[in-house]
């Protein structure tokens, strides 16, 4: 996600447990001490991490070494093994809404839940999850869309971030053979959705009526998640794995895996709300 604030695309590289920035000034990165599956930038200037088991507040600002300094507030799933946290971001409200994960994907073991320093962990009544993935919202916070990755369809939903309450779930988008499978997603200022599309290296706009308004090509094949940066916010950056690619895909893309950008795709994002963290931590 872009913050407005350091002026700078902050990324996280899972599977090393890693939160990058990238700036005016350059890179760097600090390593947390689980894998990161997503996180949200705070009032206060903290960053609030969903860690592989648990919910933590790390700050960035005074971290000169390796290591995010980071203070847990949450713990996460304990009694299930197999499940971490995967895609997230914030509500209009502020509030942090995020999904978990089946590494053995062998059943919808994970949940969609709802953080919030007023109100604590609540889960959010969407069903089972494989892989939690496209967790976004609309430009009035009413409707919240989201996916289960492996079914290869976008959901969406009526949203009530106060009372945490999800009602009306629909489908919005279903990929077909070859579009790849939606991965993360972001919502413009003209409350078009845009998605990532793991193993066919796009992006791809959707009306909010779920028709197809442009494909954006990345030149990677497993694109994870959109985000607009810049100054204005029309700069589009793309993150990619170089997970489920063979020898010979990566030797024919070494740089699969990298963090890509777009420039001006003619519309403006929307700068994520910050999580209100003024209670969170014993503050």
């Amino acid at each position: 996600m872009w913050d407005v604030q350091r002026r700078a695309l902050l990324w996280t590289d899972i599977e090393r447990s890693t939160l990058w920035m990238h700036g005016a000034s350059g890179s760097r990165s600090w390593r947390v001490p689980d894998r990161l599956g997503s996180f949200a930038l705070c009032a206060s200037g903290r960053i609030l991490l969903a860690l592989a088991k648990g919910l933590y507040l790390g700050t960035a600002g005074g971290a000169a070494g390796p290591d995010l300094p980071v203070q847990r507030l949450e713990p996460l799933e304990t009694n299930m093994p197999r499940t971490r946290t995967n895609d997230g971001r914030t509500d209009r409200s502020g509030n942090f809404v995020f999904g978990t994960f089946n590494e053995a994907q062998d059943g919808a073991t994970g949940s969609f839940y709802q953080y919030s320093a007023r109100h604590g962990l609540r889960r959010l009544d969407l069903g089972g999850v494989t892989i939690a993935n496209s967790i976004c919202f609309s430009v009035d916070g009413r409707t919240m869309y989201f996916c289960d990755s492996p079914l290869g369809k976008i959901m969406r939903c009526e949203y009530d971030a106060e009372h945490a309450r999800a009602a009306n779930v629909r489908e919005f988008v279903r990929l077909g053979p070859g579009d790849g499978l939606p991965d993360g997603s972001i919502v413009d200022e003209e409350d078009c959705l845009w998605n990532a599309a793991w193993g066919a290296g796009r992006v791809r706009r959707y009306s909010p009526d779920g028709r197809l308004l442009q494909e954006i090509r990345v030149p990677a094949k497993n694109t994870t998640c959109p985000a607009f940066g810049g100054e204005a916010l029309v700069d589009l950056y793309v993150t990619s794995s170089r997970q489920e690619m063979s020898d010979d895909e990566l030797a024919q893309v070494p740089h699969a895996g990298s963090v890509y950008r777009c420039a001006n795709v003619g519309v403006r994002g929307m700068a994520d709300v910050l999580f209100n963290d003024d209670i969170a931590g014993g503050r």
